[in-house]
């Protein structure tokens, strides 16, 4: 792993909010009223991923939206009005480019649901590992409904954590989803009352940290991997894996501190 340049710490990020709570970086959404993307944004989010994935005291990410009522309301619709099909195209690229970026982020990424993800917003939650919705939030992916349709992973991710025909429901019919329902089709892994999804992010962030950062990342690839490999190879790659986990620290160091019991202090090396 590259070290990150540490200046990206103190950079300003168009559209996102840059923190970090030990070793967690919280990244809020921040582009009023909506939290809706920008191409700008959405490059920042790209390029910030990959400074996180660069420095090795960040063992995960939690995203979230300003204000109480949206995560984000996706792309700002009015860059499409013109009908103009290279800005299309480009538009499409940068979210491609930023979700693809998040989801193989190598720390744990946690979504923290506090208020409408519609579109793009709800496709950045898609990327993440793991989502936690407050009771009043609401998510959709209603692109068809104006002549579009999800391009940033969501005709792709959505039917894998929900099925087959409850993303068709959302997708083809535009039906919205409250936070009850999300966490009944697996949309979600977790509702909390509102006001509190960025404290059980950092919460389930700071159980992360907790585990060996080489191991987890080794493990997320592998089960990421479950959505191409046939079974067989993937049983391979998970054997490799383990055996991969011996030329890091972290590995000695994670059975030296239980054998000694005592705390494990990692390094992501």
């Amino acid at each position: 792993m590259n070290a990150a340049p540490l200046h990206y710490r103190s950079r300003e990020w168009t559209g996102l909010k840059l923190e970090f709570d030990n070793h967690t970086a919280m990244v809020t959404l921040s582009n009023p009223p909506a939290n809706t993307w920008t191409v700008h944004s959405l490059a920042a989010l790209r390029d910030l991923v990959v400074a996180l994935d660069q420095d090795p005291d960040i063992y995960a990410l939690v995203i979230t939206g300003e204000g109480d009522k949206f995560f984000s309301a996706g792309a700002d619709l009015k860059q499409f009005a013109s009908g103009d099909k290279a800005l299309a195209r480009e538009a499409a690229r940068r979210f491609g480019e930023a979700f693809e970026t998040l989801a193989a982020f190598g720390g744990v990424s946690i979504a923290a649901i506090n208020g409408y993800a519609m579109g793009g917003g709800l496709e950045c939650a898609l990327a993440c590992d793991l989502r936690i919705a407050e009771e009043q939030a609401q998510m959709a992916l209603p692109e068809a409904s104006v002549g579009l349709l999800p391009c940033a992973g969501g005709t792709q991710n959505l039917p894998r954590l929900v099925g087959e025909g409850w993303a068709k429901r959302m997708i083809l019919l535009g039906e919205r989803v409250d936070a009850t329902t999300a966490l009944r089709i697996g949309l979600v892994e977790e509702v909390v009352p509102r006001g509190e999804a960025k404290a059980r992010a950092l919460a389930w962030a700071a159980q992360a940290g907790k585990q060996s950062p080489s191991s987890v990342t080794a493990c997320k690839r592998l089960v990421q991997a479950n959505r191409m490999q046939p079974h067989s190879t993937a049983l391979v790659s998970e054997r490799e894996a383990f055996v991969d986990l011996f030329d890091r620290h972290d590995q000695v160091e994670g059975v030296t501190a239980f054998l000694e019991k005592r705390p494990p202090q990692w390094k992501n090396a």
